[in-house]
């Protein structure tokens, strides 16, 4: 197995640069997601680690070694692509063993590799079918049997789910996370999906127009956000943000309404700022400061999303309540979430502050 390390790392493509001073340690056998949304440079940064794309300055270290110059065949990796990449015309067992046998390995070492991956995929039944027999969960098996067999000290994946439905995605990805703790090796994983990411990942790696935002733990990640692009697209439904100022006293918050909220903490410096709660931490009060005009209901089975706006703004709240509730639109709910679920945003760094 190996540890990775990103150091200073950069991607341009002519003047326009895509990837900003990435630094990363990635221990032996972790598994890490990079995450953001489409076009902030996740699979670039992936394709730079796996020797598929060129870097343009800073150092990709697999294990002790420098890889940057190296060629994909050498740096010791296994990447399952979004596509499959599987060869139509041969068999499940022939696109397992292709890398192998260009490699010259024997060909009882061969059998005995794909055997053994094929048990633990449970794809021992289909070594004999071609690709367009099998289902794209199945084809999903193959693809990372053919990585397995390998035998490598990294696993690069580049959003290998977004082709199957969410029921399969919900089972793959789970066999994945067993898959990849079974063997020990070292992973990168690279998806949009923050479901995916919060729970797949020991780490997760959020970009964000080419920066990392952030770097920690899902848990970490959840609850301290160090900025509001970081609050808003991990967890689900989004962070409400709602506009304040903080008061002379600094120890108040006067909302976007003009309701004054006495903090129980101290606020560092003045001005405006992003008040952020979760819509799972509001709790019904009667007297709450927080008061919500309801504008529409989504019924999910154990919980309704309550949508709507802050009392005398247009600013959208959206409040998760248990079970199935019935509220007329237009009616105010007023809310009192605990302090602690608080979180502080400068509005115009849009950065963490810490009370």
């Amino acid at each position: 197995m190996a540890e990775i390390q990103l150091k200073a790392l950069s991607k341009s493509y002519g003047g326009t640069k895509v990837l900003h001073h990435i630094d990363g340690e990635i221990q032996d056998s972790e598994f890490i997601v990079i995450v953001g949304p489409s076009g902030c440079g996740k699979s670039t940064l992936l394709r730079m680690v796996a020797g598929l794309e060129s870097v343009s300055s800073g150092e990709i270290f697999i294990g002790n070694r420098v890889v940057n110059g190296l060629e994909p065949a050498d740096r010791d990796i296994a990447m399952v692509f979004q596509n499959y990449a599987l060869y139509p015309h041969m068999s499940v067992a022939e696109n397992m063993s292709y890398g192998l046998k260009i490699r010259k390995l024997p060909k009882d070492e061969i059998r005995r590799r794909v055997e053994e991956a094929a048990d633990i995929l449970e794809i021992r039944e289909y070594l004999d079918r071609r690709p367009r027999q099998l289902s794209g969960g199945q084809r999903q098996r193959v693809a990372m049997g053919r990585a397995i067999v390998r035998e490598p000290s990294v696993f690069l994946f580049d959003e290998p789910l977004s082709n199957l439905d969410a029921k399969l995605r919900v089972q793959m990805r789970l066999e994945i996370r067993k898959l990849q703790k079974n063997l020990g090796v070292t992973a990168i994983y690279v998806t949009h999906d923050q479901v995916e990411a919060m729970t797949l990942g020991d780490r997760l790696m959020v970009l964000n127009d080419g920066y990392v935002e952030q770097f920690g733990t899902p848990i970490e990640l959840y609850e301290n956000p160090a900025s509001i692009f970081v609050a808003g697209f991990i967890g689900s439904p989004a962070m409400n943000f709602i506009p304040a100022e903080r008061g002379d006293d600094a120890q108040s918050l006067k909302l976007a309404n003009g309701v004054q909220i006495k903090k129980e903490s101290g606020l560092n410096g003045s001005g405006p700022v992003q008040l952020g709660i979760r819509p799972e931490h509001f709790v019904e009060a009667s007297d709450g400061p927080f008061a919500l005009r309801v504008g529409m209901l989504e019924h999910l089975g154990a919980n309704t999303l309550v949508h709507g706006t802050l009392e005398g703004t247009d600013v959208p709240v959206t409040a998760s309540l248990d079970g199935i509730r019935i509220i007329e639109n237009g009616t105010i709910m007023r809310f009192e979430p605990a302090q602690s679920n608080f979180h502080l945003f400068d509005a115009g760094t849009k950065k963490r502050i810490v009370s």
